[in-house]
């Protein structure tokens, strides 16, 4: 079995000078560093006294799916001989707090629009989805349904 490594440095930026010295006292700001690679600034959601103009663990992780998701079914495509010139997805997930205020992702839905060059490989193009979420890999590590509204143009 091969196995890959990955290393990321997430550095707290939101002490405004009293650290945590109280639950309002801090930005949940930080930076999301990873080498050779621009940083993400992020935050916590706003829900939770986050910053709503920075990128939020939960936002990551719908991105890191749909993103998984996009990247295995072009290389699918590209195999199966289908030209595909443009690929949109609008990802949802929902997460359910509970009364402890844990929670977790209860699903995500990819709905992305793909866009390929021939008519005669719609139902291909289609069908490709679900052998992509088989091999995701980030898909095959979360313990939630991750679930498929595909569309196929023709341009």
């Amino acid at each position: 079995m091969k196995q890959h490594n990955y290393t990321t440095t997430i550095t707290w930026t939101g002490n405004k000078g009293n650290g945590t010295s109280n639950y309002r006292a801090y930005e949940r700001s930080y930076d999301i560093s990873i080498a050779h690679k621009a940083d993400i600034p992020g935050s916590s959601d706003p829900a939770f006294r986050g910053d709503k103009t920075k990128h939020n663990p939960e936002d990551l992780l719908v991105a890191s799916l749909s993103s998984c998701h996009m990247l295995w079914y072009l290389h699918l495509c590209s195999e199966a001989g289908i030209i595909v010139t443009n690929y949109v997805d609008n990802a949802t997930g929902i997460m359910e707090e509970n009364a402890s205020g844990a929670g977790s992702f209860v699903s995500v839905v990819l709905n992305p629009v793909v866009t390929i060059t021939d008519s005669a490989m719609i139902n291909t193009a289609n069908e490709l989805h679900k052998k992509a979420n088989q091999l995701c890999f980030i898909a095959n590590s979360v313990n939630f349904k991750v679930a498929h509204n595909p569309a196929c143009k023709v341009a």
